[in-house]
């Protein structure tokens, strides 16, 4: 593991890290927030998934987490969302391929040889983070945005056991049900049971469970009506007696301005969990 870059931030350390994946077959970048803490002294961590587009890089330089994070004791790991390098097929939009990994391992040409993001998120980058940094992997938690809550949302609901609290900013919640989905035809095929495994709202309905979830929402997100549709997870939670926080929030759109405004909020939420 190489340190690309190293800042002090809120008492804390703020790094940017490369190592060469063996899940993706690629140079992987991520960053981590390290806040002070006492010598020996081990933190519950707080992973982000970011969103389509996104590097380690938006919420780092973005999602103004780092004094909350100083606050509670917790530690914050944003790695990228996807497979980058000159070999890694690639195509010319927005939202598939480079940028867009959709948190799954694809099993189809030509995609399947780098885009391996569930094993990268779920195996590989937790046992990097432990090996390197001051951990409590006893206490983890997972949040994300937009794509990133559709993986945060769907890693905790088939890893319950590991995660004590999953929250999301705007996530995809049913894949299966918007047009964003096709990406998982293409990258999983015709393997309906594989596509149900990365589809929140699927995985509720065929019984997966985590205790609670909270999700903020802009009303003014231009992506709601179409791609995001909140109504279907509300509908699964209720169906599944999860318990669920929806907080429709006026005026905000799909941007970092809005997920940065209600950070703190999340990871207060995830410490009071963290920590009990």
């Amino acid at each position: 593991m190489d340190t690309v870059s190293t800042a002090k931030a809120h008492g804390g350390t703020q790094g940017v890290y490369r190592h060469a994946s063996t899940a993706t077959g690629t140079d992987m970048t991520f960053s981590v927030f390290v806040p002070d803490h006492a010598p020996g002294a081990v933190l519950p961590v707080v992973w982000y998934l970011s969103g389509l587009t996104c590097t380690h890089a938006n919420v780092t330089d973005k999602g103004e987490y780092r004094r909350a994070c100083a606050e509670h004791g917790l530690i914050f790991v944003a790695p990228d969302t996807s497979p980058r390098g000159d070999d890694v097929p690639d195509e010319d939009t927005w939202d598939f391929g480079k940028g867009a990994g959709f948190y799954v391992d694809a099993t189809q040409a030509p995609w399947a040889t780098h885009f391996r993001m569930w094993t990268y998120v779920t195996e590989e980058l937790p046992a990097l983070l432990a090996a390197h940094f001051p951990v409590d992997m006893a206490r983890q938690s997972i949040m994300g945005h937009s794509m990133g809550g559709h993986g945060a949302l769907t890693v905790a609901l088939r890893h319950p056991d590991c995660f004590r609290a999953v929250s999301a900013f705007a996530p995809i919640v049913a894949p299966a049900q918007v047009p964003w989905g096709r990406a998982l035809d293409r990258y999983l095929g015709d393997d309906l049971a594989a596509k149900r495994r990365h589809d929140a709202v699927a995985l509720i309905e065929d019984g997966a469970r985590v205790k609670e979830l909270l999700v903020d929402q802009g009303d003014a997100d231009p992506f709601l009506q179409e791609q995001l549709r909140p109504e279907l997870l509300a509908e699964a939670c209720a169906a599944a007696e999860i318990d669920l926080t929806l907080r429709m929030q006026p005026g905000y759109d799909h941007s970092y301005h809005f997920v940065s405004t209600f950070m703190a909020d999340h990871l207060a939420w995830h410490a009071a969990r963290l920590h009990a």
